[in-house]
C-alpha cells in the first residue's frame, strides 16, 4: 500500500488509546467458533470445511496485530473466506480498510449499512451527554465517519442465510445500528451477538479495563433508537442462546447467559435505557 491509499483510508489515523485486561485473549467458545478480543472488541472466527469466516475487524490500527494473530493461529498463508460485519461502527470496521488491501476478500453486511460502508453516509454522531460513565462522556472523540469500501462490500442474501456458513442465519437485530445483525447456528443455539446486548457496561472505563461480566443492551453513547433496541434483545432472548459472543466483553455460556438475558429483558426499560439524552 502506498502512501497516498493509506492517506485516503477513512480509519488512518483514528487509533485509539483503549484497551482491557483481556485484550489478546482467544477461546473456543462453541464448536469451531472463537472469540479474540482486539483492545475493547472482539472478532469471531467461524470454521467452515475450507477455511474460516471472520466476523467483524477491530479497532482502527489494528490490522497489523489482526493478520500476525491469523497467521499464528491459521497458518502463514491464512485469510478469511470471507468477512462479515455485524454493523460498520468504527470499533467494527477498523482495520477493514487495509485488511482488503491484504486480502481482496468479499465483505457482508445487512443492506441498510451500506449507506455508510460505500461512502454515502455518516453514522450519528456519539452522544457525550447521555447518562453513563467517564467513555460515554469521551464518545464525542469517537469517529462516525463512513468508509467506502467499493466493490468490495455486498448486502447479505435476504432470506436470513449467509455465504460459506450454511449451517448459520443472520437476524436483523436493530437500535444500535439502522442495519445491525447478529448470528445464530440453530443446531447448538451459538449467538454472535455484535452490540445488540454486550456482557461489559460498556460506558464504564473501569468495567472496560477489568472486563466485568455483566449483561447490559448495546454501548449507550452510540444507540439511536431505543425502542428497536430493546425488541431486539427480546427477539434475541427468545432464541434461548447457549452461547454469546458479544461485541464488548466476555463470551457468555449456560445458565449464566439464560439468566442474564431474561433479567435485562424484564429490567431493560430501567436499567438499559438512559435517563437522559440526545437520542432518548
Amino acid at each position: 500500500m502506498n502512501q497516498q491509499e493509506h492517506e485516503n483510508h477513512t480509519m488512518s489515523r483514528k487509533f485509539i488509546p483503549m484497551t482491557s485486561l483481556t485484550s489478546g485473549l482467544f477461546q473456543e467458545v462453541a464448536d469451531g467458533v472463537f472469540c479474540y478480543a482486539v483492545q475493547i472488541v472482539n472478532i469471531a472466527f467461524i470454521e467452515t470445511n475450507t477455511g474460516f469466516v471472520m466476523v467483524d475487524a477491530g479497532m482502527p490500527g489494528s490490522s497489523k496485530t489482526i493478520i500476525s494473530f491469523i497467521h499464528e493461529q491459521f497458518g502463514r498463508d491464512a485469510k478469511p473466506e470471507a468477512i462479515i460485519l455485524t454493523h460498520g461502527h468504527f470499533d467494527h470496521i477498523g482495520a477493514l480498510e487495509h485488511l482488503i488491501q491484504e486480502w481482496n476478500i468479499p465483505i457482508y453486511a445487512h443492506k441498510l449499512e451500506l449507506p455508510y460502508l460505500t461512502g454515502q453516509k455518516n453514522y450519528p454522531e456519539p452522544d457525550g451527554t447521555v447518562e453513563g460513565g467517564i467513555i460515554a462522556k469521551v464518545s464525542p472523540l469517537f469517529p462516525n465517519e463512513g468508509i467506502d469500501l467499493k466493490n468490495h462490500i455486498q448486502a447479505l442474501p435476504s432470506d436470513g442465510t449467509l455465504p460459506h456458513l450454511p449451517d448459520w442465519n443472520w437476524i436483523h437485530t436493530p437500535g444500535h445500528s439502522d442495519g445491525h445483525i447478529s448470528l445464530f447456528r440453530k443446531n447448538d443455539r451459538t449467538l454472535i451477538v455484535g452490540d445488540a446486548f454486550v456482557t461489559v457496561k460498556q460506558d464504564s472505563l473501569y468495567n472496560v479495563l477489568v472486563q466485568k461480566q455483566e449483561i447490559h443492551g448495546p454501548p449507550r453513547y452510540l444507540t439511536t433508537d431505543w425502542k428497536a433496541a430493546k425488541q431486539s434483545v427480546i427477539k434475541l432472548a427468545k432464541l434461548d442462546p447457549n452461547a454469546a459472543i458479544t461485541g464488548h466483553g466476555l463470551p457468555l455460556t449456560g445458565e449464566e447467559l439464560h439468566k442474564g438475558l431474561k433479567t435485562l429483558v424484564k429490567n431493560f426499560d430501567q436499567s438499559e435505557i438512559p435517563d437522559h439524552g440526545k437520542y432518548i
